[in-house]
């Protein structure tokens, strides 16, 4: 993947704790030992995207309860 300067860019994916699935860019990868399948299916991979954000406010409210604990602003 290369910008428009032509450099290449890192590859980003997030991988979802606990799932057999990555998503890189917009796109959910099915992962296996054997190999990735793309998910492309709009119903699952909703349901993907709306896991991941109820995932990530859990961590972010984590987060900020130990932050709490341990006196910090």
């Amino acid at each position: 993947m290369c910008n428009e300067n032509g450099s290449r860019r890192p590859r980003t994916f997030t991988q979802l704790v606990g799932a057999p699935v990555v998503r890189r860019g917009s796109q959910w990868w099915l992962v296996t030992g054997s190999g990735s399948l793309l998910a492309t299916d709009p119903t699952f991979t909703g349901e993907l995207d709306r896991f991941a954000a109820a995932r990530a406010a859990a961590d972010q409210a984590v987060a900020r309860l130990r932050a709490e604990r341990d006196g910090e602003p």
